[in-house]
């Protein structure tokens, strides 16, 4: 890659404090817009193709602000849902809904999909996909599961639980890349841009790697 391919600007299309995370500790140091999209609007025959469609709406709007446009850079956009049965389960509406979710979903198995979309600002394209991931849920108690739901966090999340965070011990395991679950595929992200023609390490946060090699 060139030294202009090095200095390409990222922007991670999402307010998810999972999904920077992630990024960071791979060695990117994206800049965070949030897209605004209205996700109820969008609707897709299936719940890997609404992930995708979520994604590719947060990455397109954003990739088509003035000031991204200016800056010449890679806007990376993903979203999840996960899939019971066929049906797309999103952020819970409220505490109500996020206990009967996990009632039902406890003792069960669902697919976490999550859609990824990649635009280069620079030549106008774009590569997108969904990585799917299989979730088994364990069994929690009732009174497990409105402990859960007391603390909040299941009301912010795609299916009403995370992998890495106070439902991890109601999770008995996954089949797949874990990332999916947390929010995103680093292995699928790398395939999307090596799609556009840009290299993943060509993207990491050089000052963070000298900072993290100083001794004190």
């Amino acid at each position: 890659m060139t030294a202009q391919t090095r200095r390409r600007h990222l922007i991670l299309a999402s307010q998810s404090p999972a999904r920077l995370g992630l990024l960071r500790q791979a060695g990117l140091a994206p800049e965070v817009i949030v897209s605004g999209v209205d996700e109820d609007a969008v609707t897709a025959p299936t719940p890997a193709e609404l992930a995708l469609a979520l994604a590719e709406a947060k990455a397109g709007v954003v990739a088509a602000r003035p000031e991204v446009l200016r800056a010449q850079a890679l806007v990376v956009g993903c979203d999840s849902v996960l899939d019971i049965d066929g049906q797309a389960l999103g952020k819970p509406a409220d505490a109500e809904e996020a206990t009967a979710r996990w009632k039902a979903m406890r003792g069960r198995a669902g697919t976490l999909q999550t859609g990824h979309c990649v635009y280069d600002t620079v030549t106008g394209r774009h590569a997108s996909a969904t990585a799917s991931t299989v979730v088994r849920f364990g069994e929690p108690s009732d009174a497990e599961i409105a402990a859960y739901v007391a603390s909040g966090e299941p009301l912010h999340v795609a299916g009403a639980f995370t992998l890495d965070g106070r439902s991890a011990p109601f999770i008995d395991g996954i089949d797949g890349d874990h990332g999916t679950v947390i929010g995103i595929s680093l292995p699928l992200l790398r395939r999307l841009l090596a799609e556009l023609g840009v290299g993943i390490t060509d993207l990491w946060d050089r000052s963070a790697a000298a900072d993290d090699g100083q001794t004190g």
